[in-house]
């Protein structure tokens, strides 16, 4: 089988319907749209979320908590991720980011203390957790803060 003998299955598709085109067709005249109306209008209908004109579900609800616009995300990575690099690494958000261990940079990286680390690396972050900085620190590598 190829790519320019694929078909879709029989019965599966239907031709577009062809409005307004006589009344022979069964779809003249009105185009299937009855008479008059909101619904029959150009752009008509109702909008979404209307409950004819009762007061709307996502305005009955109370307004909850607000969103910080200084808050800072940053890029999570655990001591226990960090063990996949060769002894003396130094390890960067770059690095990281090229190894796929991070998707994003965010607002810089950021070290978390779970799992163990066996190798002694150099990681530069924006954070670190006490207990990353410890582990880090235990083993002969250096935790620096950018």
């Amino acid at each position: 089988m190829k790519l320019n003998e694929l078909k879709p299955a029989e019965g599966s598709t239907t031709a577009a319907r062809r409005l307004g085109r006589g009344t022979g067709s069964g779809l003249g005249k009105t185009s299937g749209k009855g008479h008059k109306g909101a619904k029959a209008r150009s752009g008509g209908g109702k909008r979404p979320g209307f409950e004819g004109g009762q007061m709307p579900l996502t305005r009955q609800l109370p307004k909850r908590g607000f969103t910080n616009i200084f808050a800072k995300e940053y890029a999570t990575v655990n001591v226990s991720d960090l063990d996949v690099f060769e002894e003396g690494t130094v390890v960067t958000a770059e690095l990281l980011m090229e190894k796929k261990i991070i998707r994003k940079q965010l607002d810089g990286l950021k070290v978390l203390g779970n799992g163990e680390l066996t190798k002694k690396l150099t990681v530069k972050a924006v954070k670190f957790t006490g207990s990353a900085k410890e582990k880090i620190e235990a083993v002969g590598g250096t935790a620096e803060v950018i």
